[in-house]
């Protein structure tokens, strides 16, 4: 196969496209010890009812493309300065009425998942062009690949103990993707992990997911629960922690120093926030109608959480910020 592209090249094409960090891994890398850890996990039953965490593909990334060769990996900055209003303090007392609803940064703009595709199309369809027979698949939050652990392999940044990806150019506020390729490439140096000694992600999580470093259990977290649980119902020990999150939650990321210290604001316009999804209120989303539901997030990565879990939701942050008052 003759080739005419290699490792800075398509780096290079990357960030012309918009991409904020591109990375190569090798297909060939070792990633025994990450396997391993996703067992474990399984086998913990830490998924909760995201039953497709535990398809075997995602194990081995060449039952989705046999003859890959190199992983072409991508960082999309999302960050925007913007910052929820703060809740007005109860009388007499120091807490906060949860008035406002909190939506996790990921949602305030345009369904990344457009975003993100439409570029590594783009970056596809070039890596194809540049040979006879070259292969090129790409994938977002879309199929059975461990992008964390490949970002990693291709020095985009490390996993941290909540479970995320850190650069060190843009903090854990980044989306990622990946091209798998037929085409051998030069592959960088994985990333080394700077978590260190800090825990501040485990201290501050209310509802104790961060079981332990880099491990989450997904039936304690409030994002699998607001965006994921299709109950009617949210378990008493999560409506309980809420504290007026609605649709995810930031709270493992907004206490990391390197998202407080290296956080930058994103050149892609489609991020900014709708800006009705900044500040809402719950009493407005506890009674959010379906129709209005649809406007709101027609292009929108909240479409995942239904009209009635919004409400649920929204209705749970109300039930106990009552409750709260009453005590």
């Amino acid at each position: 196969m003759k080739i005419t592209i290699n490792s800075d090249r398509i780096k290079q094409k990357g960030l012309e496209l918009g991409f904020h960090k591109v990375g190569i891994a090798s297909a060939d890398a070792d990633v025994d010890r990450e396997k391993q850890r996703l067992q474990a996990w399984l086998d913990k039953g830490y998924q909760a009812d995201m039953a497709w965490m535990a398809n075997p593909k995602r194990l081995d990334i060449r039952s989705l493309v046999p003859d890959v060769q190199s992983l072409i990996c991508v960082a999309l900055n999302y960050y925007t300065p913007h910052q929820r209003p703060e809740n007005p303090p109860l009388e007499g007392g120091d807490d906060a009425v949860r008035e406002y609803a909190k939506i996790s940064r990921y949602g305030w703009g345009r369904d990344y998942h457009k975003i993100l595709h439409k570029k590594l199309k783009l970056l596809a369809n070039w890596v194809r062009s540049q040979g006879e027979g070259i292969e090129a698949r790409y994938y977002a939050d879309t199929g059975p690949v461990q992008d964390k652990v490949w970002a990693q392999r291709a020095g985009i940044g490390w996993m941290a103990k909540n479970g995320n990806v850190i650069s060190r150019e843009y903090g854990s506020w980044v989306f990622l993707g990946e091209i798998l390729t037929n085409i051998e490439l030069e592959p960088d140096a994985p990333h080394t992990e700077h978590c260190g000694t800090c825990t501040r992600c485990i201290e501050a999580c209310p509802t104790k997911a961060i079981t332990e470093p880099f491990v989450v259990n997904a039936d304690r977290c409030i994002a699998y629960h607001t965006i994921e649980n299709r109950a009617e119902k949210l378990p008493d020990e999560i409506a309980s922690n809420l504290q007026g999150w609605v649709a995810g939650c930031d709270i493992c990321q907004d206490v990391c120093p390197w998202n407080q210290r290296f956080a930058k604001p994103t050149d892609v316009a489609e991020f900014e926030p709708y800006p009705e999804n900044i500040a809402p209120t719950l009493a407005e989303l506890a009674e959010i109608s379906d129709e209005e539901w649809n406007r709101r997030f027609t292009a929108s990565a909240l479409r995942r959480i239904k009209p009635e879990m919004l409400r649920r939701n929204a209705k749970a942050n109300q039930i106990n910020s009552q409750l709260t008052v009453d005590s």
